[in-house]
């Protein structure tokens, strides 16, 4: 029988206190709370050259960090090197597309959890600038917009037609009811909101930037109102009530002036200042050497600008989020998978020169030292895994949705798949029947780019540049695939609307239209991925693999698990899958070589990778324990 003590069982009692300790915790919380609260009486205003927060002259010292390009174990180790390098204030965009993959489907949970990174930035002691959008630019596939939007044949996005218009309405009240709570009058870390995001430079629809502001104000912002633009976006990209703001990477005196002359008596600040660039696949690695970042911002400083860094931390394009870029090139080109944007903080989390100039530049401009320096975590560079199954894309293609039959080609996003929200990501595979050999033409319809194959055999590549193929004569009727992949959607520019993906019109073959489809999507989202895995029709590696094909073999680890990086020198192109997460696509055309691999994303003992390859493989996978971005060139 347990002891008693004040007649009350000894098991009992424990419960009591532990509710008595939960209830006292909470208690103190919530009268915490309200104590910031009644502290709090006048936010970030704008008012005079200067901005004020409780009336106080406030330097708004500011790095972006996107949670959703940071495991979110990380979260608080990334926040923390902000902090320590002398910043005051975090921004981070909100994208859309992955809150809502699907129309009516939200998501704000794990590694979506916008309101756990604003109560972490919170309990840092960081103000935050939030850029909800619904456009953010960003690099990222279309902008961060939905593609179930381009359902819709005629959608104009980012204008006030309704069936947009009711979209963002739709996603707003999920949103914003999240985001109110956390406002600097609630109690939270939320200073200010961007209202859209660089509109000056698209500018299609006069009405639509009021439209944005009043979704904010009528769903309960009450922060500072901010714009966000490059000088020549300053001229049409502003809304009454909300300040300007500039983004540049290089200071030109002449459009602060202008900044000046648009919004005097305001204060000033470069809400992008560009600490590096991005880079594209068949490029070079972008570089902003700190000798020449560094003298920027220190004259930003000295005309007594605020400042946020875009990017802090870039962090990575996981999965296949990474946009395009199609402004001054003849065509497309899609952005790698890395986000590390040589920025101060890396890809990984690792301090660089550049970090260092900047904490030893923002130290001037706080009256206290600042916080000591978090350790730096530890990476691996693992033994090679050596591949121990094959598993050929025709024999996968049981473990995807049923396929459509369809007369004409269906674009990705028109699939009657994902609860009719269309394919947004992967690969889509169009089979049809020839019955001879002759010439391929993709009319310019293939979005981004075609493996073709005849019964199962390669025979080309169709794409952007190279729009006919020969066929080679074969015995009667012959099976003709193209796998077409979606490379990533533009996300910058006046091309947003046609960035419907697959085959996006007809295609001929001997000057005759194609027709009678079979199209298979093979978007690759975990579901796809863990059927695979439990398939029992691997094969082994001692046959040789039939091309594309999907790969899988396992990475022991044998302690606490560590950040590492993927090489794939005998690869082409293709994507891994580390314990069922995407960690993106890799390309032998470069410049990036390796594929970051966050320690939090593996466990001890066995790890199952999948490599779904296209053409080759040496039938290992290497890491490493630092990164390789390729041959760098200066940004321009």
């Amino acid at each position: 029988m347990a002891c008693s003590f004040f007649g009350v069982p000894l098991k009992q009692r424990h419960v009591v206190l532990l509710c008595i300790a939960a209830a006292t915790i909470l208690a103190y919380q919530l009268n915490r709370h309200r104590q910031v609260k009644m502290n709090r009486v006048e936010g970030l205003r704008a008012d005079t050259s200067q901005f004020t927060l409780e009336r106080k002259p406030l330097r708004l010292l500011g790095g972006s960090i996107h949670y959703f390009r940071v495991p979110r174990a990380y979260w608080e180790d990334r926040l923390l090197k902000l902090k320590a390098c002398g910043l005051n204030t975090l921004t981070t965009y909100v994208p859309w597309n992955l809150h809502e993959p699907e129309r009516g489907m939200f998501n704000f949970e794990d590694q979506l959890d916008l309101e756990a990174y604003l109560h972490l930035a919170a309990s840092l002691g960081l103000w935050v600038i939030l850029r909800p959008g619904p456009y953010i630019c960003a690099e990222w596939d279309l902008g961060g917009l939905p593609s179930w939007l381009l359902r819709d044949e005629k959608m104009r996005l980012r204008t006030t037609y309704s069936g947009f218009t009711d979209a963002v309405n739709s996603f707003f009240d999920q949103l914003i009811k999240r985001v109110v709570p956390h406002q600097y009058s609630k109690g939270g870390p939320i200073i200010a909101v961007q209202v859209e995001n660089e509109y000056g430079s698209y500018a299609k629809d006069e009405a639509y930037m009021p439209f944005i502001k009043e979704a904010l104000l009528s769903r309960g912002i009450t922060e500072l109102l901010l714009t966000s633009d490059n000088k020549e976006g300053l001229k049409l990209g502003g809304v009454k009530g909300a300040l300007e703001t500039i983004n540049f990477q290089k200071l030109i005196p002449e459009d602060v002036a202008y900044l000046d002359k648009i919004q005097p008596q305001k204060p000033k600040m470069v809400m992008e200042f560009w600490s590096g660039w991005f880079d594209l696949w068949g490029g070079l690695h972008h570089v902003f050497t700190a000798e020449d970042m560094l003298p920027v911002v220190t004259k930003i400083l000295d005309m007594e600008m605020s400042i946020n860094l875009y990017m802090f931390h870039g962090g990575t394009n996981f999965g296949f989020m990474s946009g395009a870029l199609a402004v001054g090139l003849p065509a497309p080109v899609p952005m790698i998978t890395s986000y590390d944007y040589d920025a101060p903080l890396s890809e990984a989390g690792d301090y660089t020169s550049k970090y260092h100039l900047l904490r030893n530049l923002f130290s001037r401009y706080h009256t206290q030292p600042l916080p000591d320096l978090p350790s730096l975590r530890e990476r691996r560079a693992y033994q090679p895994v050596v591949i121990q199954q094959q598993l050929s894309l025709w024999d996968a293609l049981q473990f995807t949705d049923k396929p459509l039959k369809s007369k004409i080609p269906v674009n990705m996003e028109n699939l009657p798949v994902n609860n009719n929200n269309g394919q947004a990501y992967g690969y889509t595979l169009y089979q049809t029947v020839v019955s001879s050999g002759g010439i391929l033409n993709s009319k310019n319809n293939v979005r981004d780019r075609a493996l073709v194959f005849v019964e199962k055999q390669f025979v080309g590549v169709l794409d952007y540049h190279i729009r006919q193929l020969a066929v080679p004569e074969g015995k009667g009727k012959q099976t003709l695939s193209l796998l077409v992949e979606n490379c990533g959607r533009v996300n910058y520019g006046k091309s947003l609307d046609g960035q419907r993906k697959g085959l996006v019109g007809d295609i001929e073959f001997n000057m005759r239209l194609l027709r009678d489809f079979i199209i298979h999507s093979l978007d690759m989202k975990p579901g796809f991925v863990n059927r695979l895995e439990k398939s029992g029709h691997w094969a082994s590696m001692r046959e040789r693999p039939s091309f594309p094909a999907f790969f899988q073999g396992r990475l022991y680890v044998n302690s606490f698990p560590k950040d590492t990086f993927i090489k794939l020198p005998g690869w082409s192109k293709g994507v891994v899958f580390i314990n069922g997460r995407n960690l993106g696509r890799y390309w032998n055309v470069g410049p990036q070589q390796t594929l970051y691999v966050p320690g939090p994303w593996l466990h001890r003992g066995d790890n199952q990778v999948i490599v779904f390859e296209e053409q080759e493989t040496d039938g290992k996978i290497q890491f490493a324990s630092s990164p390789d971005y390729g041959m760098s060139v200066d940004v321009q």
